[in-house]
């Protein structure tokens, strides 16, 4: 827990931004989207989704996304294979990401729903998170 509060504080110091958390409904997602979202100011809403439970399908988060469209920065918290398949769907790739606990990506898409690939901006690992210091 300690290690995650330190590297969601170091997402807060590389100023990205967050509108909101769609989150798992399992307990473990769930207090991590808790811990995500205190790191910032102002504090993003969460909301528990079943789309991001394990074994959710595509389509059925693609429907949560639309819901939530007027908001530009949502952080999704699942848990893996499943998130790392979305993250390859979303920019095209038939190859999916390894998420280890704690890592974080940004993807960027045109729309919801993605009508194209997105672009990955960016994917920290936990240890990069980790040693991101406070200035």
């Amino acid at each position: 827990m300690e290690r995650l509060q330190r590297s969601a504080r170091g997402l807060a110091r590389l100023d990205v931004w967050i509108d909101m958390v769609l989150t798992s409904p399992l307990v473990r997602a769930r207090q991590t989207a808790d811990i995500v979202a205190t790191a910032f100011d102002p504090r993003p809403s969460i909301i528990t989704v079943e789309s991001l439970a394990p074994g959710a399908s595509y389509p059925s988060l693609v429907a949560d996304l639309e819901k939530h469209a007027r908001k530009t920065r949502v952080a999704l918290v699942g848990h893996e294979p499943g998130i790392g398949e979305l993250a390859a769907r979303l920019i095209g790739s038939r190859h999916s990401f390894e998420f280890k606990k704690g890592a974080v990506c940004r993807i960027d898409v045109e729309e919801i729903p993605p009508v194209g690939p997105g672009d990955l901006r960016w994917m920290l690992t936990p240890k990069v998170m980790a040693a991101i210091k406070k200035k």
